[in-house]
Formats: C-alpha cells, sequence, structure tokens
C-alpha cells in the first residue's frame, strides 16, 4: 500500500471536517443544521470504527464522502434553498432537486458494503455481495424516512417543514428512497465493473477452508 493511499482516508476526513467548519458559519436555520447533520456525525463515526477492522479502497472512501458532503451544505442552506439553480432551469424542473441528488449519493454507500462483505467473505455468492447492499441501503432509506416524519411532526413547523425538503411533494418520501435505491445500483454496478475487484468477488465464492 503506498503511502498516498494510507493517507486518503484522512485527506477525505479533513476535507469533510473544513466543510463542516465553514458550513457552520451563519446556518440558514440553527435547528434545521443540527437536525440535519447529526445524522451524518454518526455515520462519520461509523466509517470510523469499521475502519479499524476493515481497510476500503480509496473507492470507497472518495464515494462514502460524498454524502457527508452534500448533506452538511444542505443542513447550512436548507435542502430547499441551496444554491442550485443552474439544474433546476437547465432541465426546467419545477423545484430544487438537490436533496434528490444527495439521496442518490446514499447509494454510494453499497459499494463500501459489497467490497466489505467481498473481502470477508459474509456471503457466498456473487448474487448477495451485490444484490444485499442494495436491499440494504432501501432499508436504511426506509426507515430515515419514517425517523424524519417522526422528527418533523414534533419540531417546529417550519423547521419540520424544511427537514422533510418535500416542496409540496406528496410522494417525496418514496421518490427520495427511489434516488437512494438507484445511488445503489449504480454503486454495486461500478464495483462489479472494475477489473480490480474481481478477485474480491471471486474470493467470496470460495469455501470458507479453502486455502486463500
Amino acid at each position: 500500500m503506498t503511502t498516498n493511499s494510507t493517507k486518503f482516508p484522512y485527506i477525505c476526513l479533513g476535507f469533510y471536517l473544513l466543510v463542516v467548519a465553514l458550513c457552520a458559519i451563519n446556518p440558514h436555520d440553527l435547528t434545521v443544521f443540527f437536525a440535519e447533520i447529526i445524522p451524518i456525525w454518526v455515520i462519520v463515526g461509523l466509517i470510523i470504527w469499521a475502519s479499524r477492522y476493515h481497510r476500503f479502497s480509496n473507492t470507497a472512501y472518495a464515494l462514502m464522502t460524498v454524502l457527508p458532503v452534500m448533506h452538511t451544505i444542505g443542513a447550512h442552506f436548507t435542502f430547499e434553498l441551496v444554491p442550485f439553480d443552474w439544474v433546476t432551469n437547465t432541465f426546467n424542473f419545477e423545484r430544487n432537486h438537490y436533496d434528490r441528488v444527495g439521496h442518490f449519493a446514499v447509494g454510494f454507500f453499497a459499494y463500501a458494503m459489497a467490497e466489505a462483505a467481498a473481502a470477508n467473505q459474509l456471503v457466498r455468492t456473487r448474487t448477495l455481495v451485490l444484490g444485499l447492499p442494495v436491499v440494504t441501503v432501501l432499508a436504511i432509506a426506509g426507515l430515515y424516512e419514517i425517523l424524519e416524519w417522526i422528527w418533523a411532526i414534533n419540531a417546529d413547523p417550519t423547521a419540520g417543514a424544511a427537514v422533510l425538503g418535500s416542496q409540496g411533494d406528496i410522494w417525496d418520501a418514496q421518490k427520495d428512497m427511489l434516488a437512494d435505491t438507484l445511488g445503489a445500483v449504480f454503486a454495486v454496478t461500478l464495483f462489479a465493473a472494475l477489473p480490480r475487484n474481481k478477485p474480491l468477488l471471486d474470493k467470496a465464492k470460495q469455501p470458507l477452508d479453502q486455502p486463500q
């Protein structure tokens, strides 16, 4: 492993902490900021904890950095107000889709899940290596939408609406979960397509008592 590859997770963490520091300056709504950023701190903590037992690839770390960065920016502005007009205007959207792109990035964690499952032989078939992370992302996405709803109905109405970010779309939660799932499908497809991951997929199919 090269020195640069060893340092890469710390570079990702440092970049994220820089974004947090900048976004903590005069956020649009302090209540929304903490409501949005605390779940991300939990995720970052879990990544750090998991890295003690499994060193992910640089690709996995890069993909896992996207959501914390995007979510923190969304926490600063609120997702509805993130400057994303160039996308809205280019595609003639009726609403700000920054949050939808962020949900797509949630699915990127499926890459790391597939990588860890294959490397540690947690599952025994290629189908499960690639399929289980997608199902896991969908399950977590559904749970998050439920927790988000519970928080919103018990919070200040303005802050609750900002956290939900539905922007008047009654099917927002369903579309968010679809975006999460599509991101996961993209991530596992990328994992399977990269030639360097073929040995990991082959390893996952080996019997546990077979020499590596």
